[in-house]
């Protein structure tokens, strides 16, 4: 896999501009995204999806479920900081929230 450098913040900045809902947590160097669904059952097959797609794409998001809520940090631990893999797979998780 080719080297993976962190976004510059103009380019941070650009990505977040066009994902809804997610903000930089600066203190993880990650985006960030807080979502609450209906039930458990809901939040799990949200999970569900994202991992199917995380996992074909070789990167994983940090996440925790408490009930109907799931929180989600994107990072590229390789880069030290957010890349292009965290905006790839933000979009791929806005779609599946759309679909949920």
């Amino acid at each position: 896999m080719p080297e993976v450098t962190p976004l510059s913040p103009a380019e941070r900045a650009a990505a977040l501009a066009d994902l809804a809902g997610w903000t930089y947590d600066a203190g993880r160097k990650a985006f960030y995204r807080k979502l609450v669904l209906r039930d458990f059952a809901e939040a799990m097959g949200l999970m569900m999806r994202i991992a199917v797609h995380a996992e074909k794409a070789d990167h994983h998001p940090e996440w925790s479920n408490v009930y109907n809520r799931l929180e989600i940090w994107l990072t590229t631990h390789d880069a030290g900081d957010v890349s292009v893999r965290d905006v790839a797979l933000a979009q791929v998780i806005d779609r599946c929230v759309a679909g949920a």
